[in-house]
């Protein structure tokens, strides 16, 4: 009963297999590699760019920090939610790798960035001359870090917002795929044309052992990336293995398939906590992630079974047994229906 986060899930087989057949014989280095070469053209055809820049890293925290900052000064601000990854989960790396760019955050209702809250922050800003910050990039979390996924149409007008006060636009992808399958869309649409310029592709969270691909629409930020990427450290010698993953979870559209998994096991879980007593959502699950709460008793009861999820309101200790406490919970490709009714079993008493 494991539903901590998709990232804790394993590595799905054919990964494996292709980091196995790419451990064979001698590759060149830093991206030189013709493995590198089938990603790149793997990318651009799935997202129907074909002059797009791809990069591969091994983390999301590097992927995002790099290309915000290649799209935005020092000086700038980065405009995101409240509940970001880049705001909540990565220890301040966009304003390290920036040099010191800040984030305005705006007000996001469902964890969806609320149009005219953008626009009002945006115009907040330049407003001081010298003295205040710039406007940067706009930064969008697809899937939301609450579970809710924006539309193709919400998408296209944030970014036209932005695009309006001539500001670029990156799209954390960390579970690109999980949101992909719940709008089915094509990857272009959900992407550069509704207004992107840059992509956080992510691998890690949907089977693969650890790679995400980064995607600049537009080549002319390559050099700076590249650059960027090495004096940060994020420049990997044996780039094959990253390459490896990134084509076998392209191939087949594996990529798709372990997100549908993940979402239907998701959708298996949600339903069986909405009929416990008691149980209420924070945000209607929208890919896969659950935001409910329920009384500490059950919690009490799962944890006790070894269940494996965050607490995220609320002790697990205490004295009054119904006390709501909130939880979060993640499926991964590999989520099983007997781990998913065990645990709603439990949670049932």
């Amino acid at each position: 009963m494991f539903f901590a986060s998709d990232n804790t899930g394993p590595v799905h087989p054919a990964i494996m297999d292709a980091l196995n057949l790419a451990n064979a014989g001698y590759a060149m280095p830093y991206g030189a590699d013709a493995m590198m070469d089938k990603v790149r053209a793997q990318i651009r055809e799935v997202f129907e760019a074909p002059e797009a820049a791809v990069y591969l890293v091994s983390t999301g925290t590097a992927a995002n920090s790099l290309i915000l900052a290649t799209l935005a000064q020092p000086w700038d601000t980065i405009f995101c939610s409240p509940v970001a990854h880049i705001q909540e989960d990565e220890c301040n790396a966009p304003e390290f790798f920036t040099g010191g760019a800040k984030l305005t955050l705006v007000n996001s209702p469902n964890a969806k960035i609320n149009p005219d809250k953008l626009r009002r922050k945006i115009e907040a800003e330049e407003t001081r001359g010298v003295h205040g910050p710039q406007r940067g990039p706009l930064s969008i979390t697809q899937v939301t870090e609450r579970g809710t996924v924006y539309t193709v149409d919400e998408i296209t007008t944030l970014c036209g917002i932005a695009k309006s006060y001539g500001m670029p636009t990156h799209l954390d992808g960390a579970r690109f795929a999980n949101a992909l399958v719940t709008l089915d869309c094509t990857p272009a649409e959900m992407t550069w044309k509704a207004g992107i310029d840059a992509v956080s592709f992510g691998g890690t969270k949907n089977g693969c052992m650890g790679v995400e691909a980064v995607i600049f629409f537009d080549p002319k930020h390559a050099w700076e990336f590249e650059l960027r990427r090495k004096r940060g450290a994020h420049l990997p010698s044996k780039n094959r293995y990253l390459a490896a993953q990134m084509s076998a979870y392209l191939t087949s559209n594996l990529w798709l398939e372990t997100a549908r998994a993940a979402n239907a096991a998701t959708a298996r879980l949600a339903e069986g906590v909405k009929q416990a007593e008691g149980a209420a959502f924070l945000y209607e699950p929208e890919a896969n992630i659950i935001f409910a709460g329920w009384p500490r008793a059950a919690h009490q009861r799962l944890h006790d079974a070894g269940a494996q999820y965050h607490i995220m309101e609320g002790q697990l200790e205490g004295d009054n047994p119904d006390e709501i406490l909130t939880a979060r919970l993640v499926c991964d490709w590999s989520a099983s229906d007997e781990n998913i009714d065990q645990f709603l079993a439990l949670l049932n008493g």
